[in-house]
């Protein structure tokens, strides 16, 4: 017979249910707005969802291959060139993922080992430093302040040593919706130059950016690109977070180490999906026009709240705002999130559970990639608070 042990260590024992999961099982509860989770509430086009319906029909129902359907890595290095002038091979430099989220853990699991350190801004998304641990590495941590959020390149480079291996960025930033700039980049090449550090660019919000400001994706820099695993999302672009399509681009030896990892994780993505996009996509007005599609959103609701007495901090991309309420109460931000949800009856998520030390700024954060009538009623709520 077999036994097992009483007890189990944790791998991940500080770990619990994600924030998000938290906040969205709470609205539901007590049936309120639900502004925490990023995710759209309006219909995805009935033009894809049609053309899914075609690629089903015409028999495309079994895996793909490993690395994705062939003609969508063709329509992403046709888009990637567009956008950013870069050169991507479609056999060798792009995978398609079930998801960003399992890119970014494929990417990290197939580069950290233990002793290795990961260069991570906080506020960052939840799942960076769990893939971090899982895989034997190091977390450092370098802490963003509002209202800018800004990088002090000096102080990233200080850290560096040599067991540092890999720096995470993510512009458009979530979830405080700021976004690098051309000399951020620059430093951030600078700072690895002559190294063998690997950068992960999580550009999953590339196409939600506003104010005529320009996405500074790493693929524009030669020499950061051919360090760089860059990360990407369907699922944000074509308003379908529950399809889970994301995919990878990076320099053959580094995609090379990738796909080992990814073919025992998932192996393959949703076929009739990929093929759906593929055509989709190879219109360039179905991903072009997203930006002005969310800032129209993100004003909306600005200016709704305008009259309430949370500060707005900016948005430059993304479909998050962040709203500071410390000239409303002192309470911490998950008890103020928690009790927003329950007593008014909207739901967020507060911004300290993006910290791994929890740190608190009083600001929570707000998905307004919702309907205009949803937006207008949490808007109502905020205004009487």
């Amino acid at each position: 017979m077999t036994t097992y042990p009483n007890s189990i260590t944790s791998k991940l024992p500080g770990v619990g249910t994600s924030i998000f999961a938290i906040m969205s099982q709470l609205a539901n509860e007590q049936k309120a707005i639900n502004l925490s989770q990023g995710f759209p509430d309006f219909a995805i086009s009935k033009e894809l969802i049609s053309l899914v319906n075609k690629y089903m029909k015409q028999g495309f129902n079994q895996y793909a291959p490993m690395p994705g359907v062939l003609s969508l890595r063709e329509a992403i290095a046709k888009k990637t060139f567009n956008l950013y002038s870069a050169q991507y091979h479609p056999e060798k430099e792009i995978t398609i993922t079930a998801g960003a989220t399992q890119a970014i853990f494929t990417a990290i699991s197939a580069f950290i080992k233990d002793g290795d350190e990961v260069i991570v801004f906080e506020p960052a998304y939840d799942s960076y430093i769990p893939a971090i641990k899982l895989n034997g590495g190091t977390a450092l941590s370098v802490e963003l302040c509002p209202p800018e959020y800004k990088i002090d390149w000096s102080s990233v480079k200080k850290m560096i040593n040599h067991n540092t291996r890999m720096i995470i960025i993510n512009s458009p930033h979530n979830p405080t919706g700021t976004i690098l700039n051309a000399q951020d980049l620059v430093q951030l090449e600078k700072i690895t130059k002559n190294t063998d550090i690997i950068i992960l660019s999580d550009e999953v919000y590339e196409h939600i950016i506003f104010d005529k400001l320009e996405h500074q994706s790493v693929c524009r820099f030669p020499n950061l690109a051919e360090r760089s695993m860059v990360i990407c999302s369907f699922g944000k672009t074509l308003h379908a977070t529950g399809w889970k399509m994301g995919y990878c681009i990076a320099p053959e030896n580094l995609m090379t180490e990738f796909r080992k990892v990814h073919q025992f994780l998932v192996f393959a993505c949703n076929t009739p999906i990929q093929h759906a996009i593929a055509e989709f996509i190879n219109n360039e007005a179905n991903y072009t026009g997203i930006g002005e599609f969310y800032q129209k959103k993100r004003d909306f609701f600005v200016e709704a709240v305008k009259s309430s007495k949370f500060k707005v901090l900016n948005a430059s991309g993304t479909y998050f705002q962040l709203l500071s309420f410390d000239k409303i109460t002192d309470e911490t931000e998950i008890n103020f999130a928690i009790r927003l949800t329950k007593e008014f009856k909207l739901a967020s998520i507060p911004v300290s559970a993006f910290y791994h030390k929890n740190i608190d700024h009083k600001v929570l954060r707000f998905c307004f990639a919702k309907s205009e009538e949803t937006l207008e009623k949490a808007a109502k709520i905020l205004c009487k608070i």
